[in-house]
């Protein structure tokens, strides 16, 4: 008979912990050992007492080794146990270990003491399917546990801070070099006949990316907002961002606080302007505004639009109507600003351009409010909501002031109005429409500055510029809402504001100079965003495309120019959103 030697007791172990079948003891060939027969044990006796010695140490080893098993399930059930009541009560009087392994939290994953040290086997043991997940979600430590429900806010104190942001790769194609970077340049698409119109341009442009943060909170019934949003399309010194170093700068976008506590809601910072079309009350929340699907950061001929300081209080009678009344900053814009052109000035007051009347050369910190404000403007908003409607209506009305450049000082003002009508309509459960109407004169500048708010008279008084936009359109969702078609039809009106200089003869104001002052622009646009991958853990990746046709026409056409230009530019953008989400209050 053979004898279970040293080089059968490491195999035994290994079975016997493994399928926990402490008698079942293989040999050292890995064939079951026979019972040996009477007949041979007098063969073996003097091996008996060897024999005797290691089976009694195996049998040790085994009990050993079952205990540790046995501690190790109770450890594990314990630890599950704790985890299950960990959210609802937390445990803040755990006392002080000396094992490094407990307290040292770098996951959510359960961790176990460490085990009093025991024989090494030569043949490992099966790891428990437990422990291997474990050690699976350590080994990546941004992992959450995949059965737990982790929240898309971080805790500070007693408020919930949500990262806000996107990562864009944008390349675009014009058919003719309009000299604006990514956004469209409405009211200066060049002319064929000119050497601008006759290159193309294509670009890569990571501008867009957004980065921010959202802050909401409790306190005494109040709920209160704090928003921030930066992109990359801040006006950089640096000569060489296309040549080498690619250095676009952070550009202050949004910068708000907003609380609301019963019916009353107060609002101060760096907002849209309540000017911009909303598509769900008055909030000032990008989300609940119409400012278009597109790609183009400039987004569509027609919106009304700002982004500037102002104080709002809004009061809400009930769920579906909201009434608000903000005052904002002022600006006395005379055009040059993205492609508006300027108004032509009397000569002998050419020198209120810059000083006194905002002529887009402030592209500076430094002159960034160099030009007076007479007064704030003043918007008042009504807003209805109903289940599959949105309508409002606004006001708008602005102050302007100038006074001579010599003595005897003479000043002059005059007023600026306008008023707004938004509908969006959800026509089916994922088809809406939309129309933005507005009317103005001396309003020109919330035209994306395509229009200038008022002209100058040659004895210095002056006038306000007419200026109208209209903005039809159409989002629909589709694929369970991963797609999202639009398409929108939007257009600009300014008025003719002429007059004569000094002189009798030479034309002044707006609607006189040969082939740049604009009459109408009008764009056509449509496009897509498609959801490629979309996590709540790790954020969500879109692919998204847009066609654009511009068309402007001039109210002066000079002999051997044509009537009209127009532009088509084609976006796609690949977009990386972070993951994030507000809770319920």
């Amino acid at each position: 008979m053979r004898t279970i030697g040293r080089s059968g007791i490491q195999p035994f172990i290994v079975c016997a912990l493994s399928f926990a079948v402490p008698f079942a003891v293989p040999s050292a060939n890995g064939q079951t050992p026979v019972t040996p027969s009477a007949d041979a044990r007098p063969k073996a006796a003097s091996e008996a007492p060897t024999s005797s010695s290691e089976i009694e140490q195996l049998r040790k080893m085994i009990l050993e080794q079952q205990r540790q098993i046995d501690d190790l399930k109770r450890t594990m059930a314990d630890q599950k146990s704790n985890d299950s009541t960990v959210a609802a009560k937390p445990d803040i009087s755990v006392p002080p270990t000396t094992s490094r392994g407990i307290g040292q939290i770098a996951s959510t994953t359960p961790i176990l003491p460490p085990l009093p040290a025991v024989t090494t086997l030569a043949t490992p043991l099966p790891v428990p399917q437990a422990a291997a997940s474990a050690a699976t979600t350590a080994a990546n430590p941004c992992e959450a546990d995949p059965d737990k429900t982790i929240p898309t806010f971080l805790r500070l104190g007693s408020i919930c801070l949500v990262p806000i942001g996107f990562m864009d790769f944008t390349p675009f194609w014009r058919d003719k070099n309009a000299a604006s970077s990514m956004g469209s340049n409405f009211g200066g698409v060049p002319y064929n006949n000119s050497a601008a119109g006759n290159l193309s341009e294509f670009h890569f442009s990571q501008q867009n990316s957004r980065l921010g943060f959202r802050i909401d909170g409790n306190w005494k019934g109040a709920h209160f907002i704090g928003y921030n949003e930066f992109d990359f399309n801040g006006t950089s010194g640096s000569t060489s961002l296309a040549v080498s170093n690619g250095a676009i700068v952070p550009r202050l976008r949004l910068y708000w606080a907003d609380v609301r506590k019963g019916k009353v809601e107060f609002l101060a910072g760096q907002s849209w302007s309540m000017l911009v079309p909303n598509r769900n009350g008055i909030s000032a929340l990008p989300g609940d505004l119409f400012y278009s699907q597109v790609v183009d950061i400039n987004y569509i001929a027609g919106l009304t639009w700002t982004r500037q300081p102002g104080l709002r209080i809004l009061y809400h009678p009930s769920k579906k109507v909201t009434f608000g009344f903000s005052v904002e900053q002022p600006d006395q814009y005379i055009g040059g600003s993205a492609g508006g052109q300027l108004i032509t000035l009397p000569s002998a007051l050419s020198g209120l351009a810059s000083t006194q009347l905002d002529a887009a050369a402030n592209i500076s910190g430094a002159s960034y409010l160099g030009q007076p404000g007479f007064t704030p403007d003043f918007i008042a908003k009504l807003a209805f909501d109903y289940p599959r409607v949105h309508f409002e209506v606004a006001g708008i009305e602005s102050n302007f002031k100038t006074t001579s450049l010599t003595a005897p000082w003479v000043s002059h003002t005059t007023q600026g109005a306008g008023l707004l009508v938004g509908l969006n309509v959800a026509v089916t459960k994922n088809v809406r429409l939309i129309s933005n109407n507005f009317y103005s004169d001396g309003e020109g500048r919330y035209l994306f500055g395509q229009a200038p708010d008022l002209i100058v008279r040659a004895d210095g008084s002056l006038s306000g510029v007419h200026a109208s936009s209209t903005i039809e359109g159409f989002e629909a969702r589709m694929n369970k809402n991963n797609l999202l078609l639009y398409g929108y039809y939007s257009a600009i009106y300014i008025g003719r504001n002429a007059a004569f200089d000094a002189n009798g003869t030479s034309r002044i104001g707006y609607g006189v100079a040969a082939n740049s002052q604009n009459r109408v622009i009008n764009e056509g646009t449509f496009g897509f965003n498609q959801t490629i991958w979309s996590n709540a853990r790790y954020g969500g990746i879109n692919l998204m495309g847009q066609y654009e046709y511009l068309e402007r026409s001039p109210w002066t056409i000079s002999a051997g120019n044509p009537k009209q230009t127009h532009d088509n530019t084609i976006y796609f953008n690949i977009r990386y959103t972070l993951p994030g989400g507000m809770p319920n209050f």
